[in-house]
């Protein structure tokens, strides 16, 4: 009778730069943020068996504060403070691992109910520093940031977003609620090299279609130039309306801010 051999499950909380990745899905001949993380992980564990699992991939260029996924083993690690110091000697200087929990074989980091909140970094109006490129997209022409605040709100509640789904078809789950959407001063990052005043766009939900947040962005920032209207967001958010999204914001402004497992 052949027994299943024993296995362990570990969840590490990790927060990245992604300027330099090509999003978090291992692709061929391209620096990848899961290639990375598999990679230390051949090194420290000397060859032995293991899996990872992301609660959720990241596009090319896109950062994370705070996200998670889960480490599959068949031998236990003995020591989890040593382990996550050794993983991070090891692991290149734009990712860290904050820390590692245990779970069971019942949780599922991809299906496990969580909520993930998003911002969009941004300053307008000006030639920024090179430096801010990683982090916060620079728009130098002028924007009305009022109007871009009022229309941020209309994205709050269940709508349809097929609209703010890029390559959408007629199969796909469109309905979604967002528990927060939110434009307002930039008081989370900083660094002197920054523009005097940077703005965000906050939006907290528990699920999003393939470049969502940066199709949404990308309407506000055509709402800021005056190139569409209020009105015309909220056309776009009903079901059976076909209102194409034309401008995807860059990547280089998005941080997952964090995910939480509920």
């Amino acid at each position: 009778m052949a027994f299943e051999k024993q296995k362990y499950y570990y969840v590490f909380t990790i927060q990245y730069l992604g300027y330099r990745f090509h999003g978090w899905q291992k692709q061929p001949n391209l620096k990848t943020l899961h290639l990375m993380i598999d990679r230390t992980f051949n090194y420290i564990l000397e060859g032995k068996p293991f899996k990872t699992l992301v609660s959720g991939r990241t596009d090319a260029m896109v950062s994370a504060n705070k996200t998670a996924f889960e480490l599959f083993l068949e031998n236990p690690i003995e020591d989890k403070d040593v382990f996550l110091k050794w993983f991070n000697y090891n692991l290149p200087q734009d990712i860290r691992a904050l820390k590692i929990e245990d779970v069971d074989k019942n949780f599922n980091i991809i299906q496990h109910p969580k909520l993930k909140e998003y911002i969009y970094l941004f300053a307008f109006g000006g030639k920024f520093h090179p430096f801010c490129a990683p982090l916060l997209t620079t728009i130098q022409d002028d924007l009305d940031i009022e109007m871009m605040m009022q229309g941020a709100r209309l994205f709050e509640g269940t709508h349809n977003f097929k609209n703010y789904c890029y390559k959408a078809t007629d199969n796909g789950v469109y309905n979604r609620t967002i528990e927060k959407c939110e434009l307002v001063v930039n008081e989370v990052y900083s660094a002197n090299f920054f523009p005097e005043t940077s703005y965000l766009l906050r939006v907290v939900g528990k699920g999003f279609g393939r470049n969502q947040i940066r199709l949404m962005m990308g309407t506000l920032l055509k709402l800021g130039k005056g190139e569409v209207t209020l009105d015309f967001i909220e056309e776009s958010l009903k079901p059976n309306i076909d209102s194409h999204q034309d401008y995807i914001a860059p990547a280089s402004g998005l941080i997952l801010q964090s995910v939480e497992f509920e």
